[in-house]
């Protein structure tokens, strides 16, 4: 296959892309949200569209249900309209709502009865399993995708819109952190093809790890030391995991995006199968992160919890002190391992 056939969009995301089309009309104002605790791919999926979607005529701005992340800020630049600190409100000032990187409503935290109550087109680009409630009725929603990313790259070429360096580094961030680096086993051909015609468009992928690997506060590594200390190994079942108790953060003086990658200590160990990592959040709720080094469908395991995502990275938001979930979580996990199927590719 040529570099020029690994670029082409797919027809059916050509088709969806001209759906979502009809929709992004000059002057509208439109608002762009992703999921709680966004990521790289959000944040970067996120600003790329944004000045996408300013070259078509359009009024965009982000409305996140949580803060931008520090460690991302510097892919708003100067001309990205960010309103998350107004909340809800200002999801009532758009003409259209372009939900991106998130499939399901609920994760859009404080955002989701407001987006549920709107009388607007809810737009969607998205790259994880279906959900039972879609944050919108017009999708660009594939699964083969490596991340959002690749998808708002295919927008960009199907409209014939501009990939500036501003729209590149958005987008090669975007890819970068989804693919971890290029490592996972979501990084396709198609995905490098994306990344090079990205450095050709003016990325300077050595600032951009800097950027996001290589600038990390004192006090994460001080946190990840200690979670470390808590790394358990149940060896007969190929399960390890890593715990991060409520007030490390604060104690640390380190954000929740500088938990970012902890999960990946645990996969690391040898003879893993199911890698988990459990924050306490407080109030009787612990966020659980899921991660399969092999064939293992963390998504459908994920799921038992209220959960999901990828078939081998998901996460849930689970009821119950830190050591009640852990206990749970594991014992459920040791079942799970005992009958699980191979994961599907996402």
């Amino acid at each position: 296959m040529s570099f020029a056939d690994l670029l082409s969009v797919a027809e059916h995301r050509r088709a969806d892309i001209a759906r979502l089309a009809t929709e992004l009309k000059p002057g509208r104002r439109v608002a762009l949200s992703t999921h709680i605790n966004a990521d790289g791919d959000g944040c970067g999926s996120g600003t790329a569209l944004a000045r996408l979607l300013a070259q078509l005529g359009m009024k965009p701005f982000i409305v996140n249900p949580t803060p931008w992340p520090v460690m991302y800020e510097f892919l708003l630049g100067t001309d990205v309209v960010n309103r998350t600190a107004e909340g809800a409100a200002a999801l009532r000032d758009a003409d259209v709502l372009l939900v991106h990187d998130i499939s399901d409503v609920k994760r859009l935290g404080v955002l989701a009865d407001t987006v549920r109550s709107l009388k607007i087109p809810r737009l969607v680009v998205d790259h994880h399993l279906p959900s039972d409630e879609p944050a919108g009725e017009i999708t660009l929603d594939d699964t083969s995708a490596c991340a959002t990313g690749e998808l708002v790259y295919d927008i960009a070429v199907t409209l014939g819109l501009e990939i500036t360096p501003a729209v590149a580094g958005s987008l090669y961030a975007a890819i970068l952190t989804d693919t971890g680096g290029f490592r996972f086993s979501n990084t396709t051909p198609r995905c490098h093809a994306i990344a090079a015609a990205l450095l050709a468009a003016g990325v300077d992928p050595e600032e951009m790890y800097t950027r996001i690997y290589a600038s990390a506060p004192i006090g994460r590594l001080q946190l990840l030391g200690e979670a470390l200390e808590t790394l358990g190994i149940d060896r007969d079942h190929g399960i390890t995991w890593i715990s991060v108790a409520a007030g490390a953060l604060e104690r640390h003086e380190v954000r929740s995006e500088d938990l970012d990658g902890i999960v990946e200590h645990a996969r690391s160990v040898s003879g893993t199968r199911l890698a988990l990592f459990f924050r306490d959040l407080g109030h009787g709720k612990v966020k659980v992160s899921f991660r399969s080094t092999g064939a293992v469908d963390v998504n459908a395991f994920a799921r038992q919890f209220g959960g999901g995502g990828h078939a081998k990275a998901s996460g849930a938001l689970v009821a119950g002190t830190l050591e009640e979930v852990r206990e749970r979580v594991v014992a459920a996990a040791r079942a799970y391992l005992a009958v699980s199927k191979p994961a599907r590719p996402d």
